[in-house]
């Protein structure tokens, strides 16, 4: 049975050959990768909305290396600690699916039985998700108008995406786990140093949100040492100061041949009241 509901009429979606149908006759077809379009037009605020392709093959090719790979064994552990033998779980902006794949792939060694279902709006990050892990389902949609029904979430996972609280609310599960990952402090440090004049550190703290209790929120800090300019223009490309940057900035990053960069991040834990 597919997590995914028709984002018309609510009605539980399943997946037969070439597509998605529901008993109203709604039918959505399964692209040649794998994910399927569940966004409506109506939810669209573009022709093409989401990262673009530049910006998911920047972030794939970036993530693949391993980087942030203490991050992604910090949401394995917990995650793991937090499901049950056959957990449902969501990974709302789930970009290029990375972070999903990780996780769905750390349940299933450890002999559970995961249903997992990775949404962004962006087709092209959907395109490289649903290539990396055929046991996940991947959905276009809006973390906004989430094509899940109430209550069918055990565990949902968000990455520096937006924090659509009401949604999270609506799809998780009583008791359910809500995990929230944001930057630390000096995330990211030296190359704020190189990018802007006066660089500031991120702020850090406690946020409680209606419907949730805080858990705990874990750290994950390292280290990246950066090897060739293509890593570095990766991760640049990766970040929200790609767009803000001055244009001396990002000479003085494209001139650099190595970099060692702080990885910082903070994961907030949840449950579901």
């Amino acid at each position: 049975m597919s997590l995914f509901r028709c984002p018309f009429c609510a009605a539980p979606l399943t997946r037969e050959a070439g597509a998605y149908r529901c008993p109203g006759g709604h039918s959505f077809d399964i692209a040649k990768e794998g994910y399927v379009h569940l966004l409506p037009p109506n939810q669209k605020h573009s022709a093409l909305p989401g990262d673009d392709r530049d910006m998911v093959l920047a972030r794939r090719d970036f993530l693949s290396k391993g980087y942030y790979q203490l991050l992604l064994n910090t949401l394995r552990s917990r995650i793991l600690a937090l499901s049950g033998e056959a957990p449902a779980l969501l990974d709302a902006g789930c970009g290029e699916g990375w972070y999903t794949a990780g996780v769905y792939q750390a349940l299933a060694a450890a002999g559970k039985k995961p249903r997992m279902a990775g949404t962004d709006i962006s087709k092209f990050a959907l395109r490289a998700a649903a290539k990396r892990e055929k046991g996940v389902e991947f959905a276009v949609a809006s973390s906004y108008h989430l094509p899940l029904a109430d209550g069918s979430v055990d565990v949902l996972l968000n990455c520096f995406s937006p924090l659509a609280l009401e949604e999270f609310r609506r799809v998780l599960r009583p008791g359910g786990a809500f995990l929230y990952v944001v930057p630390g402090a000096e995330h990211l440090w030296e190359m704020k140093e190189i990018l802007y004049e006066n660089p500031y550190p991120n702020e850090e703290k406690e946020t409680p949100y209606e419907g949730f209790r805080y858990r705990e929120i874990l750290p994950a800090d390292g280290t990246a040492a950066l090897e060739t300019r293509e890593d570095i223009q990766n991760l640049f490309r990766m970040t929200p100061y790609f767009w803000k940057t001055p244009r001396a900035g990002a000479e003085r990053l494209a001139a650099l041949e190595r970099l060692e960069v702080r990885t910082s991040f903070r994961v907030h834990v949840f449950e579901k009241l």
